[in-house]
């Protein structure tokens, strides 16, 4: 009984086992915002592209393509 007692009592390994929470949090957060800019990013790049390749390439007039 008195081994579940000091089990119960013991209390070093809260601190490591709370960093690693903190840190899986933090890891998810940092994924999540990297894939959301990442498919951002892909986006723009592909609306960019077909601009370009609609307006032709040399035409000087891309104002159809600017920001809606």
């Amino acid at each position: 009984m008195n081994i579940f007692k000091t089990l119960w009592n013991d209390e070093s390994g809260a601190s490591a086992a709370e960093y690693a929470l903190i840190l899986a949090i933090v890891g998810t957060g940092i994924a999540i915002a990297a894939a959301t800019l990442g498919g951002a990013i892909s986006n723009a790049m592909d609306q960019a592209s077909t601009c370009i390749q609609q307006e032709g390439v040399g035409t000087g007039d891309l104002t159809k393509c600017q920001a809606e």
